[in-house]
């Protein structure tokens, strides 16, 4: 579904039907710590981009609210861990590089 912020992402959901005005981030969701999620994350949210450079499905993310510095900025963090090795991913956008070993005709580049 699309954001507020105009990118697609699986884990954003808004129900307008018949009145009703819901607006909701189940990534965050699904996190007991997540945070309070508003509208204006969706504009530096990375898991939209995350999920358009990689789209492992051995890949789970999770997502917390991040106060900055100061407190004066909410930002949201998201931690990725690989479900086929069970290792933490340290860059979600590019993945742990043990799956793609396993795809039919991959390729080793040294």
């Amino acid at each position: 579904m699309r954001t507020p912020a105009g990118k697609e992402c699986k884990y954003y959901f808004e129900d307008h039907f018949r009145g009703r005005h819901t607006q909701e981030c189940r990534l965050l969701q699904r996190n007991p710590q997540g945070g309070r999620w508003k509208p204006a994350h969706c504009r530096t949210c990375p898991v939209p981009d995350v999920l358009r450079q990689n789209a492992c499905p051995h890949m789970a993310l999770e997502g917390r609210v991040h106060k900055t510095l100061f407190g004066l900025r909410e930002q949201i963090k998201v931690y990725a861990i690989c479900t086929d090795t069970l290792r933490e991913v340290a860059d979600p956008a590019v993945g742990c590089g043990a799956c793609h070993l396993h795809r039919p005709g991959a390729q080793i580049l040294k």
